[in-house]
């Protein structure tokens, strides 16, 4: 016959055991709005269902709801997240005392580098290739798109005003006009990239543009 055994009395005095309070967390924020990225740079707003964001963060939909709100306050998030990922990667070349071909080239080639990612094929970029369709129809996603296309021309701006002063381009250089056209490069690259065209015929875009754009020399 078994008998049962009696727990020991607990000793008086001895701290009792802390209370656990519901379930923590199965996900970290950080992630899961990375993974939900990566699905909307693939598939697009309208093509990504709850379900796909819910299989890729493996949150449900309450959490979703819970941790980022609706599926569109979602994609904002994540289009911020991508935006705050590019700036990250290239504000180091804009603050390096390079000259202006190298500074180029090296933007670029970062790019390539985002633009290329993707196990089933490459992504482009997501501003170009997707959020900019959506821009159409919503105002705030159209707000942020300007707003990055403005800071993107401003950056270049500044990459051509520093080359006039430190005389690696003449003075009579239309800056305002070389910005937009490097501008017009970058999202020809990411569409390039996206439809698949090798990386090797992309390098040579970037070498003959930046010719292009820095070919004049100061006298």
């Amino acid at each position: 016959m078994v008998q049962n055994k009696k727990r020991p009395a607990a000793k008086a005095g001895a701290p009792a055991e802390p209370k656990r309070r519901g379930r923590p967390r199965a996900y970290e924020p950080e992630v899961a709005l990375g993974q939900a990225l990566a699905l909307f740079r693939r598939d697009g707003f309208a093509a990504t269902s709850l379900d796909d964001l819910s299989a890729a963060t493996g949150m449900n939909r309450p959490s979703l709801y819970g941790a980022f709100g609706d599926k569109r306050e979602l994609y904002i998030k994540a289009y911020q997240r991508y935006r705050e990922d590019y700036g990250a990667t290239v504000v180091e070349i804009f603050k390096a005392d390079l000259p202006i071909r190298e500074r180029l080239r090296q933007f670029y080639d970062a790019a390539l580098d985002i633009y290329l990612l993707g196990g089933e094929g490459p992504r482009g970029c997501f501003t170009v290739m997707t959020v900019a369709s959506d821009a159409i129809v919503d105002p705030e996603i159209r707000a942020m798109v300007l707003e990055g296309f403005q800071d993107l021309d401003k950056a270049f701006a500044w990459c051509f005003r520093t080359a006039v002063e430190k005389g690696e381009l003449p003075k009579s250089v239309d800056i305002a006009v070389l910005a937009q056209m490097a501008s017009a490069t970058l999202y020809s690259l990411a569409i390039r990239a996206r439809a698949g065209i090798p990386r090797k015929q992309l390098e040579a875009i970037v070498k003959g543009a930046v010719e292009l754009l820095c070919g004049s020399k100061a006298g």
